[in-house]
């Protein structure tokens, strides 16, 4: 019984034995497999909280394609602008060059030139010559200031801070970039403390940009909502990105001053209040109306005779000038300004064949400045009314070059304007006051002749309107408001069952043909007053207006005289202008001088 209590024992613990050897590879698994999440665990805790190591694909981030293009961080900003690097100098486009860096530089595709203007001098470039003239006076650089490829002329930078106020660095260590600053003011910065990364996005898991070290100067960029313990900077090297602020050290400001101070235009400016009035000269014969003219004048200190006209695409012209009548002007302490024009044949001659040449454009510019000093003029009225988007840029190089040889020949330079409208702002007023003597603000023509609908040609709201919206752009002692001394009587006449019958469905139903008649004011008054019709005051054009009917149409007039005058002439003081001009000699009445005289003097 013993034995086999002993034997029953024996198996029990070897039972026990075998049960301990097949549980230790269970427990070990058990524990390896702890182990391994544990393991696993940390280095999803390492990974989620370690800052990646990953760097961002500079030509993603200058979206950029490997070759000559470099592209262009303007102050803060990383732009879709290119330039390109060429010969080691860094280039940019003549449109980059207009839009972005300086406008007055004019590039003369037809004649391969690259053209800029001071108040004294006109400076050339030729396309790839390392030349370029101030003058007559011949200069070297190191590089060519203009290169072409295909249609797309290119300026180096090098050039175009010459004569511009900024400062660009080039760089071409890992991708082509430029940085280029314009805005010179002061600027925050921050010290790097300790060596770190500038990163794309404000996160430890965004891409590297740059590698930035201990005592590194950063420019500190606008706060943005949200983003809690980094700061957006530029490096001196190009890169705009972020970095976490426990990296940052002391703060501090940069001061920065322009390396170029641009030229201030001397201008011709009189010491009295402008009065004039334009003399509409049709042939040699008509000079000698301007006694006249001018004895039924009060005060005048300005008249523009209508004698240049454009004459070929070539930049001559033909003159109606007299040395008597500008004689005769002198003596009776008048100035002769005589308007040069782009009308008389506007269907053959082109402003822009003209003006978008260089050797066309200069010698226009010589021909106008011969004729005035031959006749001795004393300043040039500009009335291009023909300019258009396309020769915009080459109309204000012409008021440029112009105005650099009136200032140098002492010859006042005045430029005739529509009033401020969408479709006219390509003009730039702005640059006009900056080189010219004088803009004149052409204040009628609201309704013109061909208008589609009836009005006044000058109500005094629109007038005020035109000045406010030119002072937003030129100071007002280079502003001259023209009045007109005419008005437009127009005949609204009912059309015929025929022409209703050929309207098309989808045109604007109006029920008569308009058309209208210029006339002057004595001329204006005896039509109201041969018609019987009624003048009643309109206090919102400023005006007086009539309306009658005769041989079934009616007519309608808003007349100028006296009263209507007043109001535009009483402009000239409440805005301080350099004075008043009208449009034009003989439409006027008598009485209307004197009421100027009250606001010129």
């Amino acid at each position: 019984m013993a034995t086999k209590k002993r034997r029953k024992r024996r198996r029990s613990r070897s039972r026990s034995s075998v049960d301990r050897r097949q549980l230790i590879p269970v427990l070990m698994a058990v524990f390896l497999i702890i182990i391994i999440l544990l393991i696993m665990g940390i280095n999803y805790l390492v990974k989620k909280y370690s800052p990646t190591d990953e760097r961002m694909d500079l030509y993603t981030y200058f979206n950029l394609e490997q070759g000559d293009e470099a592209a262009v961080i303007m102050e803060d900003e990383l732009t879709e602008i290119r330039a390109r690097i060429i010969d080691g100098e860094a280039y940019v486009s003549t449109d980059v060059l207009y839009e972005y860096l300086n406008p007055r530089f004019y590039w003369d595709a037809k004649e391969n030139l690259l053209l800029y203007t001071t108040p004294t001098e006109l400076i050339t470039a030729e396309v790839g010559s390392n030349d370029y003239s101030v003058a007559k006076t011949k200069y070297t650089e190191s590089y060519a200031p203009v290169k072409v490829d295909g249609d797309t002329a290119y300026v180096a930078l090098k050039y175009i801070q010459k004569y511009t106020a900024m400062e660009f660095e080039v760089m071409t260590d890992e991708v082509n970039r430029v940085h280029i600053l314009k805005e010179f003011v002061d600027a925050d910065t921050i010290t790097v403390k300790k060596d770190a990364h500038v990163r794309f996005e404000p996160d430890i898991k965004s891409p590297i940009l740059t590698d930035v070290v201990k005592e590194d100067v950063l420019y500190v960029l606008p706060k943005e909502e949200g983003i809690e313990g980094w700061t957006r900077v530029r490096t001196k090297n190009g890169f705009i990105g972020y970095i976490r602020d426990k990296y940052l050290g002391s703060e501090g400001r940069e001061t920065r001053k322009p390396n170029y101070q641009e030229p201030e235009y001397a201008n011709l400016t009189k010491d009295y209040t402008i009065n004039l009035a334009w003399h509409q000269v049709t042939n040699v014969d008509a000079n000698n109306t301007v006694l006249e003219a001018i004895a039924k004048t009060k005060g005048l200190t300005t008249i523009s005779p209508t004698w240049f006209f454009l004459n070929d695409n070539e930049g001559n012209i033909q003159s109606l000038a007299s040395q008597t009548y500008v004689n005769y002007c002198h003596q009776n302490g008048i100035e002769v300004w005589a308007l040069v024009n782009d009308i008389e044949y506007k269907d053959t001659i082109l402003d822009y064949e003209i003006l978008s040449r260089t050797s066309s454009r200069q010698r226009l510019v010589n021909n106008l400045i011969a004729k005035a000093i031959e006749f001795d003029l004393d300043g040039l009225n500009i009335d291009f009314e023909f300019i258009n988007g396309e020769s915009a840029k080459a109309y204000l190089e012409f008021i440029r070059e112009l105005s650099i040889m009136c200032r140098l020949n002492g010859i006042v330079l005045s430029v005739d304007n529509y009033v401020p409208a969408d479709h006219n702002m390509f003009y730039d007023r702005r640059e006009q006051g900056i080189v010219a003597d004088y803009v004149i603000i052409m204040g009628y023509d609201e309704h013109y002749a061909t208008s589609p609908e009836a009005g006044s040609v000058a109500s005094i709201e629109w007038v005020r309107e035109g000045i406010e919206n030119t002072l937003e752009e030129v100071p007002p002692e280079k502003v001259i408001n023209a009045v007109p001394f005419y008005t437009r009587l127009w005949e609204e006449r009912p059309k015929t069952d025929e022409e209703l019958a050929e309207e098309s469905d989808t045109e604007e139903y109006i029920p008569y043909v308009l058309s209208s008649k210029s006339y002057g004011m004595d001329a204006a008054e005896r039509v109201v007053s041969e018609h019987g019709a009624e003048k009643t005051w309109s206090d919102e054009c400023g005006q007086y207006y009539a309306e009658y009917e005769a041989d079934g149409n009616t007519y309608k007039i808003w007349l100028e005289d006296e009263e209507s005058i007043e109001l535009k002439a009483a402009l000239i003081r409440e805005y301080n202008l350099a004075g008043i001009a009208a449009w034009k000699l003989g439409l006027e009445r008598q009485d209307v001088w004197d009421v100027i005289l009250r606001y010129v003097n």
